[in-house]
């Protein structure tokens, strides 16, 4: 079985525009950004899936990302084997692609965009570099992994590294037929790979937003409606039906604030407002004094 040694977590940026989305109404330049990082996202979780059932000794870390001589570069997914590294790009691609030639170009709809090969191609060097540079001389295999079943590749390159969903099932049993014992040195090259990851890009754009212009109100977790019936101990959306325990409800509106305004104290009078005055203060009093420590006098206590 794989040892899974670092877990994808949702990039700040993704958290961001998930929780801008149903507030306001998104500039396209972010409406389109949320698209993609949502469609890329879900494409390397499916893909995490297949690799946790791999049956051989391998490590696993998912999404890393490194920078070398001043420049960021990301790779979503790495696995290590005993004497070869698998460097894995996941594309959730959709629809019908091309590649054109003279000059070439990976094209959809006649719209020409970013070439997954080439981007590839400049990772697996990047990677190299890096490994070189902390003296580690296992070889590099490099894949770019479309997992999305309607995707389409027309006048594809003859390039073995480019994986089609009707390849994937026969990639996998490839990667699970690797002989693979791992020894501590494995063990080391993944903790270094794990201590050199930068998390989050330094300085990423963000949509433009205030307070004030943000709608208040819990929303259902499921379809974004705000209209939601609130108990006691759950709340329940009049659109979809869907139910939520009312502590998580209010954790995930905590978890918004702190992610769109860092710089605000969560106070009871605080959450109660970012709530749509919907939810008791007496409840969200009780949520809050469970799940964060109380700071300050109790006329002006906030929590942590």
């Amino acid at each position: 079985m794989p040892t899974p040694k670092k877990s994808r977590g949702v990039p700040k940026e993704l958290l961001m525009l998930r929780a801008l989305n149903p507030r306001m109404a998104l500039a396209d330049i972010d409406r389109r950004k949320y698209y993609s990082l949502e469609k890329g996202y879900q494409g390397e979780v499916m893909f995490d899936a297949i690799t946790e059932g791999m049956k051989n000794n391998c490590i696993v870390l998912n999404d890393l990302l490194f920078k070398l001589k001043g420049k960021y570069f990301q790779i979503d997914t790495i696995i290590i084997f005993q004497k070869t590294i698998y460097l894995i790009d996941v594309k959730n691609f959709e629809g019908d692609y091309i590649y054109k030639s003279d000059p070439d170009r990976f094209c959809k709809n006649d719209t020409e965009i970013d070439d997954p090969i080439l981007q590839l191609i400049r990772s697996e060097s990047k990677l190299r570099q890096l490994l070189d540079e902390y003296r580690f001389n296992l070889p590099v295999e490099s894949y770019v992994v479309h997992i999305n079943p309607t995707f389409t590749l027309y006048i594809a390159p003859q390039n073995n590294h480019v994986i089609l969903p009707t390849q994937l099932n026969r990639f996998i049993r490839k990667l699970e037929n690797i002989p693979s014992n791992l020894n501590g040195g494995h063990q080391r090259l993944a903790d270094l790979l794990i201590s050199l990851d930068q998390g989050d890009y330094p300085n990423a754009t963000k949509p433009t937003y205030t307070y004030e212009e943000l709608k208040k109100g819990p929303y259902c977790s499921k379809c974004n409606s705000f209209s939601v019936s609130v108990g006691e101990r759950k709340m329940v959306c009049n659109t979809c039906g869907c139910e939520e325990k009312l502590e998580s409800a209010v954790l995930r509106s905590v978890g918004e604030l702190r992610l769109l305004f860092p710089e605000f104290k969560i106070t009871t009078n605080m959450v109660f407002e970012w709530c749509g005055e919907k939810i008791e203060k007496r409840k969200i009093r009780r949520i809050l004094q469970k799940h964060f420590t109380t700071r300050g006098k109790v006329k002006y206590s906030y929590y942590e």
